[in-house]
């Protein structure tokens, strides 16, 4: 149904990726598999059909689905296009997540109409069909997205990712139907955790630094295929002792005498008319490690940027963050300096170009980029923290020019650079690889233990555990739509 044979394909003028031989028969699912960086994703747009065929063969029989995190923000993107309506002198009117997902459908039929509502129901999309795309949680758009492509039911379906981001019921649902439809598409599923391989794939593709490392032809992947699978991805490097703190640059303590970090009283949140959330009240103290639970679109990521500060929420509730209350007259810097983050939002906004360690020292100058000149300690201490994630020899190694997974390794140390006396996590695992994920995990459970840091975790994946975060904040307690 796919075949590329000897075929260089350029996805934009910086960026060219060569395929010697890929072969996707019909009926044969395949599972493409590799360290971050190692040319999943460049695999899977290519089988796509992205992507410029500058030399070499590239042949596709048959209507392809494709579903990826480039597609994901590209949608976005699209939407976006329309504040510029204004231009026009026309008044912008945002696209609903139902209006995304019917734009190619003049009509649906009554087989689609089912699929429709057996989809949107099974990803708990119900609530939020009407609402404002472009206001959708990071889950939420994927769900958009799924239901988009699914609903064309291709020949061929190519997910890359399929199931980061989405909360455990709707990534059980999600895991079903692609179960049940596999005796009619050929399914083409890239995928970063092991435990995540469907019962029914017959073969896999190894990625290593860009090029396929090898790749099995049977009917059904073997014990064998997945020991050796395991073998290769499920190295786990037990992190060292953490680097020492910077004398310049840190977080400060709370005062002496103060346990108290974070306290919320009756907490409400409402958008659009819709109760996200209500009568959540809830504290933090120092060394009670959280992890917030619940399903896509519950408030997790709407309660951390109450804390954080970019959510106006924050005025609207009695909420006391680090000794202040909200709206006494702080500065937000009052707020954020105690503050490491990781999150998807902040991931896209660090658009700069630096090298990997300057992006490291500016978690010293809690900047977006670097501005200011580092000591030799800072240095010093940067390369420490490079090494210890595995990724000292990338130190000049530009920020964009690395995988999204290890873009978020980089991230995630950077958070860690000052020692904050929180530790904000937003699913900090997304993108990550087998090796990746349990070094980071490995590492925010020292973390956890040290006893300086206090962690806020939120992810959907039960295995996915940190060492030493012992309390659960459910949202799904406080979620009248839920």
């Amino acid at each position: 149904m796919i075949e590329i044979n000897q075929c260089t394909v350029a996805f934009n003028p910086d960026f060219s990726f060569y395929v010697d031989a890929c072969h996707i028969e019909l009926g044969k699912h395949v599972v493409v598999v590799g360290a971050n960086g190692s040319g999943k994703s460049a695999l899977i747009a290519a089988l796509a059909g992205e992507g410029e065929c500058q030399l070499g063969e590239r042949r596709i029989e048959g209507t392809v689905g494709w579903v990826s995190t480039a597609q994901q923000l590209a949608l976005i993107a699209e939407e976006k296009k329309k504040d510029d309506a204004d231009i026009l002198d026309v008044v912008p009117v945002p696209s609903s997540a139902r209006e995304v997902i019917f734009r190619n459908y003049p009509s649906l039929t009554m087989q689609q109409e089912a699929r429709f509502r057996t989809l949107t129901e099974g990803l708990r999309m119900s609530h939020f069909l009407n609402n404002s795309f472009l206001g959708l949680s990071t889950g939420e758009t994927r769900k958009v997205l799924l239901v988009k492509t699914l609903l064309e039911t291709p020949d061929v379906l190519i997910l890359d990712e399929p199931w980061d981001g989405l909360d455990a019921e709707s990534a059980a649902f999600l895991c079903a139907y692609l179960e049940r439809i596999h005796h009619s598409c050929t399914q083409v599923l890239a995928i970063n955790r092991l435990s995540e391989i469907p019962q029914y794939m017959c073969r896999f593709i190894v990625m290593k630094q860009g090029s396929i490392a090898g790749q099995s032809y049977g009917d059904a992947l073997t014990d064998d295929d997945k020991n050796h699978l395991r073998h290769l991805l499920h190295l786990e490097s037990v992190p060292k002792a953490l680097p020492l703190k910077d004398l310049d640059r840190f977080a400060p303590n709370m005062a002496a005498g103060e346990p108290v970090l974070i306290r919320l009283r009756d907490g409400k949140v409402n958008y659009d008319g819709r109760t996200i959330f209500s009568g959540l009240t809830w504290q933090i103290n120092k060394g009670e490690h959280w992890q917030v639970v619940g399903p896509n679109g519950s408030g997790k990521t709407c309660l951390l940027s109450m804390i954080t500060g970019d959510d106006p929420h924050c005025y609207t509730n009695d909420l006391m963050v680090f000794g202040f209350q909200r709206g006494s007259g702080e500065s937000i810097w009052d707020i954020k300096q105690h503050i490491g983050l990781v999150s998807n939002s902040f991931h896209l906004q660090y658009r700069v170009n630096c090298s990997a360690l300057h992006v490291v020292l500016s978690g010293f100058f809690d900047s977006i980029g670097l501005y200011e000149q580092p000591t030799v300690k800072q240095k010093q201490l940067a390369r420490e923290w490079l090494a210890l994630a595995g990724m000292n020899d990338r130190i000049n190694t530009p920020f964009q020019s690395l995988s999204f997974g290890d873009q978020r390794l980089l991230l995630i140390v950077r958070a860690m650079v000052k020692h904050p006396a929180l530790l904000i996590l937003d699913e900090p695992c997304n993108g990550l690889d087998e090796i990746n994920r349990l070094k980071v995990l490995a590492l925010l459970g020292i973390i956890a233990n040290g006893g300086e840091s206090t962690l806020l975790y939120v992810n959907h994946h039960r295995e996915d555990r940190i060492a030493g975060v012992n309390r659960v904040l459910d949202m799904t307690q406080y979620n009248p739509a839920k």
